[in-house]
């Protein structure tokens, strides 16, 4: 009998994040205002998101752009140390650990996802994933919904999808599967829909 999906969103559903972490250390190291940082980042940023720079490429130019003063270790560092493990969501999905499949799609980069992977044990409860760098393609579009669709061999109507976006979702309904546009506030209203889904 065919088996219910967990698939995830990374961002603000199973880490929050903050860029102004990063903004504010760079600044120390930079002739730029923190508010001011990473705008000038933002020719960059989706290129890299979608796969069209490699991490070398993008830590040269985003050093570059904000004149910073460090070495390329301290920028690795500071590019990727802005997420907190989101706990609540951590003991949830531990709840369905071993028993549903759990998969991770998002639209990240290079130095972020294996940062991620190999900082958080929430990760630990996902058995693959698709990601906008390595797919070519990012959310909200239709393409990187169909390509996770043929890579991990998914049924969307089988497959409940957690985003907390709601352009990502938008397009998730319109493919077929089920949904939760995620408040990371308001995590209970998670556990009531994915139980009813499930059937518990």
């Amino acid at each position: 009998m065919p088996q219910p999906v967990i698939l995830s969103d990374i961002g603000n559903v199973l880490v929050a994040f903050d860029f102004t972490i990063a903004a504010q250390r760079c600044a120390e190291k930079s002739p730029f205002k923190a508010e001011k940082m990473f705008h000038r980042l933002d020719g960059i940023k989706l290129p890299y998101e979608n796969g069209d720079m490699d991490d070398e490429t993008f830590v040269r130019e985003a050093i570059a752009a904000l004149e910073f003063q460090g070495s390329v270790a301290e920028f690795r560092q500071i590019w990727c140390e802005i997420f907190t493990e989101n706990v609540a969501m951590k003991q949830t999905l531990a709840r369905w650990a071993g028993k549903l499949p759990m998969h991770l799609l998002s639209n990240t980069n290079g130095l972020h996802k294996e940062y991620l992977l190999s900082t958080f044990s929430i990760f630990r409860h996902f058995q693959d994933g698709v990601y906008s760098y390595s797919a070519k393609c990012s959310k909200p579009g239709d393409e990187i919904f169909i390509h996770t669709i043929e890579r991990l061999s998914l049924d969307p109507a089988l497959t409940f999808y957690i985003d907390d976006l709601p352009a990502n979702i938008a397009t998730a309904d319109r493919l077929g599967f089920h949904t939760h546009l995620y408040d990371i506030k308001n995590h209970g209203a998670l556990e009531s829909v994915l139980d009813r889904w499930l059937g518990v």
